[in-house]
């Protein structure tokens, strides 16, 4: 995004951090237009098929013209009743779906329409960095202000946010959590981390907004725990999840809101001006994906959790260091300082694309603490996730990642 205008924008476009995948799409582009072949690793964006039985009921609902009408802002009701009942049978946690739910056009459109129901001018969010941009780009829209803070999953984390929340004025009125994380495919053990978070809310006042954009995308046998399964979740925040990952939905955009009445009306008062909600057939599809494609999560969790396997394995042969995330549809990789050859992250990224034709996501783009990382998606499939790596490790044993280093081999 450049700060060059030729009209007299908005203040709230001025405050926007610089876009910085900017380059890297360019350049994707561009390469793509003039026929190269890049194995794109750097979005999150799904390439397998949505569950047929959701397809087929969605161009069966079509066809009713009562859904071809405008729709409810908040989401059919029938929809709501399944999303808390969903709830209910994964989590155990009662949600009212009159007021505790609401849908949302995908999660990404919630979360920003939460943030102008909740900040203005003078009101701060606190985040975790690395971070997920929205989680920055949308506070900055609503003209509020945002604090990082490194991120963890335990006390100290915690701690560090009680600090920041009790040595700040005016105290900090948000705060931003995502697990399991994007981009570090952070995860949280149990729901005693989220307890202390509701402690902490009751504490000092501040709301709590949770992404659980990978609700249902985990791995090994782990399940990733709600916000809204901690005692007094309700009281102090909300939660939002996506149907775009756990049931290869994301151009449908099918999300949720869950939680706080308060914050709930909040939202649905934003909602209400903006828009006139989902293409019901959507939603009246989206119920078919809850009441019958369980089996589906699990055989998409196992393709992503086979391609995981070899896309860490790989990563470490070549001398990054990848732990193994046990949620997420990203590896969270700590690239080789000798690839890195001194320069930041995104231009690897570039230089990457440009020598070896694979495209990543920089790790500086997520925040401070995100500089000498790669986000690596794992949505291609076996094969080109193998091809990807051996085109990395012929462009490493060229030198081109470690110009100086080669010179002096050279000599």
């Amino acid at each position: 995004m450049t700060t060059d205008w030729n009209i007299d924008v908005a203040d709230r476009i001025r405050r926007l951090p610089p876009y910085l995948f900017g380059q890297i799409n360019q350049m994707k582009y561009e390469k793509r237009k003039a026929g190269v072949d890049i194995i794109d690793l750097g979005m999150g964006n799904p390439m397998d098929p949505t569950p047929e039985k959701i397809v087929d009921k969605l161009c069966e609902a079509a066809h009713d013209p009562r859904n071809q009408r405008y729709s409810n802002a908040t989401g059919v009701f029938n929809l709501r009743r399944d999303l808390a009942s969903l709830y209910e049978r994964v989590y155990n946690v009662s949600l009212n779906p009159k007021d505790e739910v609401i849908a949302t056009i995908g999660s990404k459109e919630g979360f920003s329409h939460m943030c102008l129901a909740l900040m203005g001018p003078g009101d701060t969010a606190i985040v975790g960095d690395p971070f997920f941009p929205i989680h920055v780009y949308a506070v900055a829209l609503a003209g509020g202000n945002v604090i990082n803070v490194e991120l963890g999953n335990d006390q100290a984390f915690l701690d560090r946010v009680a600090f920041v929340v009790e040595h700040t004025f005016p105290r900090p009125k948000v705060l931003i959590l995502n697990y399991p994380h994007n981009p570090t495919a952070m995860t949280v053990d149990s729901v005693d981390f989220y307890e202390a978070v509701v402690d902490l809310a009751k504490r000092t006042g501040i709301y709590v907004i949770h992404d659980f954009a990978y609700w249902r995308t985990c791995f090994d046998g782990y399940q990733a725990p709600s916000f809204m399964q901690a005692r007094g979740a309700k009281d102090v925040g909300v939660e939002f999840v996506t149907f775009s990952k756990p049931y290869n939905m994301a151009g449908w955009r099918m999300g949720f809101c869950v939680g706080n009445p308060e914050m709930i009306r909040a939202l649905a008062t934003i909602k209400g001006y903006y828009d006139y909600g989902m293409f019901q057939a959507i939603q009246i599809a989206s119920i078919i994906a809850m009441r019958e494609c369980e089996e589906d999560i699990a055989e998409q969790n196992n393709l992503y959790q086979a391609r995981r396997d070899i896309l860490v394995d790989g990563l470490n042969k070549l001398g990054w260091e990848v732990e193994s995330p046990r949620g997420t549809m990203f590896a969270w990789a700590k690239v080789s300082p000798e690839h890195l050859a001194g320069q930041g992250t995104i231009d690897f990224a570039l230089r990457l694309m440009d020598q070896a034709e694979v495209s990543i996501a920089p790790g500086g783009a997520f925040g401070e603490y995100g500089e000498g990382y790669a986000r690596v998606a794992l949505v291609e499939n076996e094969q080109r996730l193998k091809q990807a790596i051996r085109n990395i490790d012929r462009a490493m044993n060229k030198g081109i990642f470690a110009p100086t280093a080669s010179k002096i081999k050279d000599k």
